[in-house]
């Protein structure tokens, strides 16, 4: 193994063009190495919503965790927050099970054990299974009809696969769609829409809901906001839905199809002329205009008075963030910053944005989290004024630092407004 941290400037990245990105960045063509990048990613208990916190966002939820031991036993930490006491339930397996596949038979008495145990009936069971059911194949959609009708209570499955992650539909793109499998058809309204992408609200102070409450639309509504199963069956009504985040491009697909629903998709930017074209966008979609000049004038504020004072300075991006590190990056670069390093995941969709960056500022390093000659990266080679994201404080020590990867979602302008002040806040 190389002794060296890989990575590569952007100016030879974007030459090489996205069909021929190395190997190396790659985390299908090597071993893994858990970053702190990947540490909530890979791990269902730990911060972050993995399956099985995103599994009980539908109101009066429980879930029944059907693995060994030892994935199970990662879940009770999360027993010991208040909002999941008493939602979570473990049916272990033994060897025999994950050799013969016995278990199968025992998870429709389980699922009705469950429902007896709650004080609460539940609205829905879900079903969280791992690895072992992917390896043995297990038809999971027969065996929550079998649940279903033995426990007189709809049962959905949810997929812990960590095998799926590098696939068509990776475990949170398959849980998005399933959160929304229990709405049915209704009389559709046009001052109601829902917003999908997360599993926690967005900013209260977001100015995409005085936009689209400018735009008409009185009942804005998303799955996190839901207090109770009766509110959640309510977003069946929406005109249209809103998809914030593409791992939820999926369930709206899915929704239009069942339910005749279309969609419009907006992306996270932090590129204020983006943002702006991105509304302007919207408005022409939903057949209005779109008024967002006091929020334009505030972002442009907020970036001027930075920059005033502290351009120029070094700042290293990861990717543990509410943020694509390389949009994000890019932004700041255009901010008048140094962005001497990102420590991101290649994709094609933020190619276009590692072209500009390599315009701007070709030596920008680009290091991958996953790979394993991350083992060797030494602090030394990259001096830093801050540093944003949990993986680059990681490799920082000691340097000021902003999270910037808070459970309330930033959108828009004000969560640039956001930003701006914290990394203010850091760099003062």
């Amino acid at each position: 193994m190389n002794s060296k941290p890989y990575s590569i400037p952007a100016g030879e990245l974007a030459a090489r063009g996205r069909e021929y990105v190395p190997d190396e960045l790659r985390s299908a063509r090597h071993l893994i190495y858990s970053s702190p990048a990947t540490l909530a990613f890979n791990s269902p208990g730990a911060e972050g919503f993995g399956v099985k916190r995103a599994g009980l966002t539908i109101p009066g939820s429980v879930m029944l965790v059907i693995s060994p031991g030892c994935c199970g036993r990662n879940t009770t930490l999360l027993t010991e927050r208040r909002e999941y006491d008493g939602r979570f339930f473990f049916l272990l397996l033994d060897e025999t099970d994950i050799v013969t596949g016995r278990h199968l038979r025992k998870i429709p008495k389980a699922v009705e054990e469950v429902v007896a145990a709650c004080k609460t009936r539940p609205s829905v069971v879900m079903l969280c299974v791992t690895c072992v059911d992917a390896l043995l194949g297990t038809d999971m959609d027969r065996v929550c009809k079998k649940c279903s009708e033995a426990a007189g209570l709809p049962v959905l499955p949810s997929y812990m696969y960590a095998l799926t992650r590098e696939g068509r539909t990776p475990p949170m793109v398959a849980i998005r769609k399933t959160l929304y499998e229990l709405l049915e058809k209704r009389k559709k309204r046009g001052t109601s829409m829902n917003i999908l992408g997360s599993f926690t609200p967005w900013e209260d102070d977001c100015e995409l809901y005085d936009i689209l409450r400018g735009l008409g639309l009185k009942n804005i509504r998303e799955l996190s906001r839901c207090e109770d199963f009766a509110s959640y069956q309510e977003m069946a009504e929406a005109n249209f839905n809103l998809v914030l985040n593409p791992e939820s491009r999926l369930a709206a697909q899915d929704l239009q199809k069942r339910l005749g629903i279309p969609w419009i998709e907006l992306a996270r930017l932090y590129q204020i002329d983006k943002i702006h074209r991105q509304y302007e966008l919207l408005g022409t979609a939903l057949g209005t205009a779109v008024d967002d000049s006091p929020w334009l004038s505030e972002a442009n504020a907020a970036v001027d008075g930075l920059r005033t004072r502290h351009a120029g300075k070094s700042i290293s991006v990861g990717e543990w963030l509410n943020a694509d590190a390389f949009e994000l990056s890019l932004a700041l670069l255009r901010y008048g910053f140094q962005v001497p390093e990102i420590f991101g995941t290649v994709t094609d969709t933020n190619f276009v944005y590692i072209r500009r960056i390599s315009e701007l500022s070709p030596d920008t390093q680009i290091y991958s989290n996953l790979s394993p000659t991350m083992l060797y990266y030494d602090i030394s080679s990259n001096a830093a004024d801050l540093t944003i994201g949990k993986d680059a404080a990681y490799y920082h020590p000691g340097v000021p630092n902003v999270a910037w990867n808070d459970e309330i979602q930033p959108f828009g302008y004000r969560g640039l407004v956001h930003l701006l002040e914290k990394i203010d806040t850091a760099l003062r």
